[in-house]
């Protein structure tokens, strides 16, 4: 990738291309689904209405097979023949004769069959004799009532459609025999054929059990479990469903037709191909335009580039010179652009930065003789410890006893305050230095300030971030007491909470009744600590950064809150988790 790294021109030709390309790749992809789907749901509600009509035919030409069915009864000769239980040569000629007329008047009959139940003997007249004829002539199955019955039986490699039909005497019950007629499938292949196309396939299934009677491709392909998967889709009267047949997938259209005499269901398979056909085309014809933008746009985002390279070329070749040492360079360029103001600023910088370096040179002189007096004029912090217990003396010789006192804590205090090496202290001795603090504090303001200090033994020992306490307490002085009635008191309270969900916890509460913190100020507290950096505002410097600190030796382990009732109690409250294992077993 360093070939994209070091050229701003392939960064912005990649970056245009990208924002070109991707959007028309998914505006195509987008409208290729769309129009698939609509093209989808468009054939399918055109083949609902093709097979509707298909349907209606067959239900015709289904109508018309079973008519035949009643032509023995117009006879009246005939019935009285077949009522007889005499087989008389007369006989035997006029129903066989009626049997083969039935026979020859359909070019799709294979056979006619009928049995007779009162001479127990079978006429027959059928297009072959061989022995599939004969096997497809024997195969009886023995039927009751009066309604007539369809199953799919075989001719060799073929299904044919056997209609079975009891002939009753009527008014009687009496069976008189059985005609079978055996209907092969050229009129049924017509009558669908005419919408068969490429990569489509028409499925005609029979009875309430769905047996298969007509398919208009190779049994091989229609194979048992293809029409099986497609048996166990066939649920509501109309619809359709995602399928593949002979490795190609498509949509299975069907239409179930109730017929009462022979329920049927048509079934159509149109493959993905021809639905999307439409679809292909559009995508053709958009992917073409497509190009041509693609094309276009790489043409436009080389000159832009280049418009906008050949600026910052020149920037860099001044920069080169600037390097170099040579500060004398001018702008050749007229452009009002924000490459433009770009040049402007550089040349400006150049100029600014060449009278920077000329000043800089007389100033080094004088900034050296004035650090030579800055460190002839340093205070060893040794040297003021030692002037304050020389001081501390004097007052013990005069028997200033209390000025002694003051000046030795003050002492204590700056030394505690100026030990920059140490960071963590004991709690114990955080507290000696409030306590050396607070002695001079009480000094100053005499009878005005009261001050209280409760630590449980256990938490002297623990360590804490140096100067924790002492800006709080500042804070309550400053703030809440010289800025209120200017007496009051402050309460200090630490100690360890026993917690079994957790690590023992450090409770520290500074407590003070002086004028109070408003509502608004203590939510810009809130505010600024959420924001997770050193503040220098009007919050107070002490505070938001002792905090800040706290989260950053402890992170989710320290918790805190503030309240406030003014000339009652302003509170302030640390919560920190004690994890460490010494700890815990030094306070427990």
């Amino acid at each position: 990738m360093n070939w994209l790294k070091k050229s701003l021109f392939r960064k912005l030709l990649i970056g245009m291309l990208f924002a070109t390309v991707v959007p028309l790749l998914l505006s195509s992809i987008i409208a290729y689904y769309t129009t698939s789907n609509s093209m989808k749901q468009q054939v399918i509600d055109l083949n609902h209405n093709a097979m509707e009509i298909i349907s209606n035919n067959l239900k015709i030409y289904f109508q018309d097979l079973n008519m035949l069915t009643g032509s023995f009864y117009v006879d009246p000769e005939l019935m009285s023949y077949l009522r007889s239980e005499e087989t008389p040569a007369l006989q035997k000629i006029s129903i066989y004769n009626k049997v083969n007329a039935m026979y020859i008047s359909r070019l799709e009959f294979h056979g006619v069959r009928y049995f007779s139940n009162m001479k127990q003997q079978s006429f027959t007249s059928s297009d072959v004799g061989n022995r599939e004829m004969d096997k497809m002539l024997e195969d009886y199955d023995e039927i009751q009532g009066e309604s007539i019955v369809y199953s799919v039986k075989s001719l060799g490699d073929k299904r044919i459609l056997l209609m079975q039909k009891n002939l009753i005497d009527y008014p009687e019950s009496t069976i008189l025999g059985t005609l079978n007629i055996y209907v092969g499938l050229d009129e049924i292949d017509k009558l669908i054929q005419s919408q068969v196309l490429k990569d489509n396939a028409y499925f005609l299934m029979i009875n309430n059990q769905k047996q298969l009677l007509y398919t208009s491709v190779a049994d091989s392909v229609a194979d048992t479990a293809e029409v099986r998967d497609i048996q166990s889709n066939l649920l509501v009267n109309k619809g359709s469903f995602e399928g593949e047949m002979d490795g190609k997938k498509g949509v299975f259209i069907y239409i179930n037709n109730t017929n009462e005499n022979l329920p049927f269901t048509l079934v159509k398979f149109v493959s993905d191909s021809v639905i999307n056909e439409s679809a292909y085309k559009t995508l053709n014809r958009s992917t073409m335009i497509q190009l041509m933008a693609v094309i276009f746009v790489v043409i436009l985002a080389i000159i832009l580039s280049y418009f906008i390279i050949l600026p910052i070329k020149r920037l860099l070749r001044s920069m080169a010179r600037v390097e170099q040492g040579n500060f004398d360079i001018r702008k050749d360029s007229q452009r009002v652009d924000e490459l433009g103001i770009l040049e402007d600023r550089f040349y400006i910088m150049v100029r600014n930065l060449d009278d920077f370096m000329n000043r800089e040179y007389r100033n080094r002189l004088e900034l050296s003789t004035a650090q030579l007096k800055m460190l002839q004029a340093q205070i060893n912090p040794h040297f003021l410890y030692n002037t304050m217990q020389y001081i501390g003396t004097i007052a013990l010789k005069m028997k200033a006893y209390e000025i002694s006192d003051k000046i030795s804590e003050l002492g204590s205090i700056l030394r505690y305050s100026m030990d920059f090496h140490t960071e963590v202290v004991m709690l114990g001795d955080e507290i000696k230095h409030i306590e050396d603090y607070m002695s001079i504090q009480m000094g100053r303001f005499k009878n005005k300030l009261s001050y209280t200090m409760t630590c449980s033994p256990k938490a002297m020992s623990i360590e804490v971030p140096k100067m924790l306490l002492q800006p709080f307490i500042e804070n309550s002085i400053v703030h809440g007491i010289e800025q209120g009635r200017g007496y009051g008191s402050i309460q200090l309270e630490i100690d360890t909470i026993p917690d079994e969900a957790v690590s023992p916890i450090l409770r520290i509460r500074i407590t003070d009744n002086g004028k109070g913190i408003k509502e608004e100020k203590m939510d810009a507290i809130r505010k600024e600590y959420m924001e997770d950096k050193l503040h220098y505002g009007q919050n107070g410097i002490g505070i938001i950064n002792v905090l800040q600190r706290l989260r950053l030796s402890y992170g989710s382990d320290f918790t805190w809150e503030i309240t406030s009732i003014p000339y009652e109690a302003t509170t302030i409250s640390l919560f920190i988790v004690l994890n460490s294992q010494e700890i815990m077993e030094e306070i427990q």
